[in-house]
């Protein structure tokens, strides 16, 4: 009698632990809204030197559809290729502007329904005439509906663009409102040029989209630092390196595969560690994995990330009184303009 008592709990408590197996998870809210998936690509450009124009869009069209199709099952939110992405380099000077003309507004209305067809922005990098003739180094912002959103013109061409190719230099450093938050842009040889950054800069955005045939080297690092800003680089035949705001490298393509995709966490806020030590750390005692804060060595700042779908990093900056990193600059420039000698 009590063996088949037993038997008979067991088999209630079997069922209860398989009855609760069966039930799903209740959700957590440890899934930052402003998390976006990013792909960049970067393949060496296309050796052909087609004098037909049609066989030009053809190959042209055949190639990104296939670099594309290394990225588009990731569904990312943003895809940014390099410059002058449709650009065939055998081509003579004569060759190139007549495959211009002809190709005028035909790859962005590829890209374009690319967008649209993948609910995805692109960052359209190539040659771009306007209608009074003249040219610019332009990277277009196509959004999920494969419009038009924004357009950067490259602010510092190098003097073979503009003396021998008529390449106008851009005068404007805007910075483009989407759904997941403040992007900008640069390209190429702009990264040399620190005025161009002191323009950025304080509009703070959230994301720089650098396309480029050079690759910047140590100058990615200083404009995402600087700007407090992830940078995603999408190189033409070299490493796209995809940065977080303190410089530090997050993903990377390597030299089997000239595209890069990851997800990245724009919740965040860029902290000084002086006075902050201890908030930090209440911070991190109260919401364990619901916040990351990350430090890169050597810099004084950190990091915070929220991971969280209730909680913002600016909201627990103002629980925890903590000062950001551009608060402390400021007060201490403030401070020593006090006692500096006049």
């Amino acid at each position: 009698m009590k063996c088949r008592r037993l038997v008979f709990l067991l088999a209630v408590f079997t069922g209860m632990l398989l009855q609760a197996s069966d039930q799903p998870e209740k959700e957590t809210p440890m899934k930052s809204r402003r998390r976006i998936v990013i792909s960049s690509l970067g393949p060496r450009p296309l050796p052909d030197r087609p004098t037909d124009n049609q066989e030009a869009l053809d190959l042209m069209i055949e190639h990104w559809s296939r670099e594309l199709s290394g990225v588009l099952p990731d569904r990312p939110d943003l895809i940014v290729l390099p410059e002058a992405c449709d650009r065939f380099p055998m081509h003579t000077m004569e060759e190139r502007f007549s495959w211009y003309e002809f190709r005028g507004n035909k790859m962005l209305d590829f890209f374009r329904g690319v967008a649209r067809d993948n609910r995805c922005y692109i960052a359209y990098s190539a040659a771009r005439k306007l209608p009074d003739g003249t040219w610019r180094n332009s990277t277009q912002l196509i959004d999920r509906r494969g419009e038009v959103v924004g357009i950067y013109n490259k602010n510092y061409p190098t003097v073979g663009e503009h003396d021998k190719w008529g390449i106008v230099p851009g005068k404007d450093a805007p910075v483009f409102q989407t759904d997941f938050g403040r992007v900008t842009m640069a390209i190429c040889f702009d990264l040399n040029f620190h005025e161009l950054l002191e323009r950025v800069a304080p509009q703070r955005p959230d994301l720089i989209i650098f396309s480029s045939m050079y690759h910047g080297g140590l100058m990615q690092g200083y404009w995402a630092y600087h700007c407090r800003s992830y940078f995603v680089g999408a190189i033409a035949g070299l490493e796209n390196n995809i940065l977080n705001p303190l410089g530090e490298r997050v993903a990377h393509s390597t030299n089997h595969f000239r595209r890069v995709t990851t997800s990245i966490n724009l919740d965040y806020q860029v902290v000084h560690l002086d006075e902050n030590w201890e908030k930090l750390d209440a911070v991190k005692a109260k919401y364990g994995r619901g916040v990351t804060i990350s430090d890169p060595d050597y810099v004084g700042a950190v990091l915070l990330t929220s991971e969280r779908d209730d909680v913002t990093s600016a909201d627990m900056v103002k629980e925890f009184q903590i000062e950001l990193w551009d608060e402390y600059y400021k007060r201490s420039v403030d401070n020593r303009n006090r006692y500096v000698e006049k």
